[in-house]
């Protein structure tokens, strides 16, 4: 792995951290009959770009900034907002990894979008590039002032203490298929115990995220699967496995930006066509193996020497 390919903190944090920690959450809603007149002087005061649009609880739509713009050029008579905001609302969940956040704004292009509880679907929020961007800030200022445990012992330590000819270390995480609510806690748990195995952070961070977007791929595509990964002493093995549809054509899904995610899973925010090519990034070698009707095996191995590096972080 060259230095360039390497795993910053900042990366592993849009994984690691959730929309509803870095949203705004005091929401200000305009109500759909409130004139277009009348929106610069609402925008002003708030000191907002745009705000969604709310009849009662539901929301109808986004007004922004750009929308009252086009009004005045266009020279228009004045008339309710409902006749000139964005009724194709784009929406993010609370509990989604900050990762599909970044992925939409850069789909998309818009300013903002709505966070919305994924039960009741109740708006809790709106987050802004502005919002991920203090986010990420203040969690990185948590992290150099915050006391954490150390782990002293490397895991180099760990397996010279142990009195066996070979010792390996078995994970296993079993992966729910569809269920968005909890995808991604495999790669959390596994992410969790190499940190108290004292794994170097770069290495830590490569497995985390070529194990999310694995298991992503479980959630999304299958009805479900397992991740198994194996910790020797200079090398970790993950096999991520499922007895799903399997893949047509294994040399197109790895292809970036490729991906045969329907719609509504890429309203989700997820399925972009980029997760295998996000793992090939991070592994130090990549085997993917499909049998169409029998199922997917994904091998991922990082060797635990392959870019590493002495940060603390």
């Amino acid at each position: 792995m060259t230095p360039d390919n390497k795993i910053s903190r900042i990366q592993e944090l849009v994984y690691e951290i959730r929309i509803g920690e870095v949203m705004q959450k005091d929401v200000i809603t305009i109500n759909p009959q409130t004139n277009m007149s009348e929106l610069r002087g609402i925008l002003r005061e708030k000191r907002i770009s745009g705000a969604p649009v709310m009849d009662g609880d539901k929301m109808v739509g986004i007004i922004s900034i750009e929308d009252f713009i086009k009004w005045l050029a266009d020279r228009e008579n004045d008339c309710p907002i409902s006749e000139k905001m964005s009724k194709d609302v784009k929406t993010l969940y609370a509990d989604e990894p900050l990762t599909h956040a970044v992925n939409k704004f850069e789909r998309f292009g818009f300013g903002r979008f709505a966070v919305i509880d994924r039960q009741s679907r109740r708006l809790l929020g709106i987050i802004t590039k502005g919002n991920i961007v203090e986010g990420l800030l203040k969690k990185l200022e948590i992290d150099h002032y915050k006391e954490e445990e150390v782990y002293c012992r490397r895991v180099e330590h760990f397996f010279e203490d142990i009195l066996a000819d070979k010792v390996v270390l078995l994970f296993q995480y079993d992966v729910a298929g569809h269920d968005f609510k909890r995808a991604g806690e495999g790669a959390s748990r596994l992410k969790a115990s190499l940190k108290r195995l004292g794994l170097d952070p770069q290495i830590v961070r490569r497995v985390a995220i070529a194990t999310y977007e694995a298991e992503m791929n479980l959630v999304i595509y299958t009805e479900g699967g397992q991740i198994r990964a194996r910790v020797e002493p200079h090398e970790i093995f993950v096999k991520v496995a499922d007895s799903g549809p399997g893949i047509p054509d294994v040399q197109k899904v790895l292809r970036p930006g490729y991906s045969t995610a329907p719609e509504w899973i890429r309203n989700l925010g997820f399925g972009a066509g980029m997760g295998l090519n996000n793992i090939l990034k991070c592994a130090s070698k990549m085997d993917l193996r499909s049998e169409v009707g029998k199922g997917t095996q994904l091998y991922i191995r990082v060797d635990t020497k392959d870019g590493a590096t002495s940060e603390t972080n």
